[in-house]
Parts: C-alpha cells; structure tokens; sequence
C-alpha cells in the first residue's frame, strides 16, 4: 500500500455502524413490490393538466358564445316553464301568515291560562267522618 493511500484511508470517514459492505436486514430483500412499482411522470403532459386545459378551453368558449341576457333567452323561457308563478307564492304565504296568527293566539290563550279557584278545606277528613246511615229522610 502506498503513502498515500494509507494517508487517505486514515483520513476517510468511517461509519460508525461498522464497514460499508453489509447490507441490513431491511433492504431490498424484504421491499421487492416497492422497487417494482411503476412511477408516472409528473409533467405538463399528465392527463390532470390536459383535462385543466380542456375544462378551461369550454369556458372560455361558453362564455364567448353564450346569449346576452334577456327575455327571449331559450335558457330563460326553460327555467319559466318549471317555475312556480309569483301568485302561488303570495297566497301560500297569506294562508302560512293566516295560520301562524291562529296559532299566536291560541299559544297566548294557552299561556295565560290559570287554574280554577277552588276551596281548600282545611281538615278533608271531616267530611267522611258522619256515618251516612243516620241522616234523616231528604238529607
């Protein structure tokens, strides 16, 4: 061996774990699927830029050539054919209105409802305490 080799080999790090040349337990013996697996570019061309690129392209195009807003729109009279007329709403909000008042006032009567007076004797026992075989006739 030369100077200088001896000189660098000296001077060259070693690994703490031992020499170089042995492989551990948990290379590639054991994760042969992970090495086989097919890795996709990630580029321009993958098909996630080329369907944002399309989706854009529509867009633009629909907006481009869409119909100025009117009346006379066929998109418009479309929507109108399945839409409930202004008239239906105002009476079944009237009619939700009208039962919602009934129910208030009901919910007031309700509320402000009290118990009947009623007398409380002071001894209840009392009135059982006769036998109601000594009355008299009509009593």
């Amino acid at each position: 061996m030369s100077l200088a080799r001896a000189r660098f080999a000296y001077i060259r790090p070693r690994s703490i774990f031992g020499p170089t040349n042995h492989r551990l337990a948990s290379t590639a013996s054991q994760h042969k699927e992970h090495h086989e697996e097919s890795h996709h570019r990630e580029d321009f061309n993958s098909p996630i830029w080329r369907n944002t690129l399309i989706a854009t392209a529509v867009i633009v195009a629909a907006y481009r050539y869409a119909p100025a807003p009117g009346e006379d729109v066929y998109l418009t009279k479309w929507i109108g054919l399945y839409k409930t007329p202004i008239d239906t709403w105002l009476d079944m909000n009237a009619n939700h209105t009208a039962k919602q008042q009934e129910v208030s006032e009901s919910n007031i009567l309700l509320n402000d409802a009290q118990k009947e007076r009623a007398h409380r004797y002071r001894y209840p026992e009392i009135i059982n305490q006769s036998s109601p075989f000594l009355n008299g006739v009509g009593m």
